[in-house]
């Protein structure tokens, strides 16, 4: 199976209760192809069954047309088409938010690391 990371428009979360089965599935939206799609082109994922609740949570805090980073893992479907379980969604705003405070706290660690350390002679004042 592979994994991908994608950036969609959230659209919808639906939690779908049929005998004895939790579903939830995913609603996003994507740039239309013009041919087939004039609007946004929908798109449906069902949850992994082990992240069910967290997936549920985090869509809680979304807004409609959201851009949001989705993380799936694509299964094989019918006649070999592709079938994604989605196993992360997270906001694309908070995404970029926290990788861009980590890559800074990374070079000012790396900055100091770097700084010039005394050696043990210093060169001549008169020399130089």
């Amino acid at each position: 199976m592979a994994r991908t990371t994608m950036e969609l428009a959230f659209i919808s979360a639906e939690c779908v209760k049929f005998d004895n089965v939790d579903l939830i599935k995913l609603y996003f939206g994507d740039e239309p192809d013009g041919e087939k799609d004039l609007g946004v082109s929908l798109l449906s994922m069902q949850v992994s069954e082990d992240v069910r609740e967290e997936v549920w949570g985090a869509c809680k805090g979304l807004d409609v047309l959201e851009t949001v980073r989705v993380t799936v893992e694509i299964e094989r479907g019918s006649k070999n088409a592709g079938k994604f379980i989605v196993l992360h969604v997270e906001s694309a705003k908070a995404a970029r938010g926290t990788g861009a405070a980590d890559t800074a706290t990374e070079a000012r660690k790396l900055a100091a690391q770097q700084q010039a350390k005394p050696t043990g002679t210093q060169p001549d004042a008169a020399k130089a």
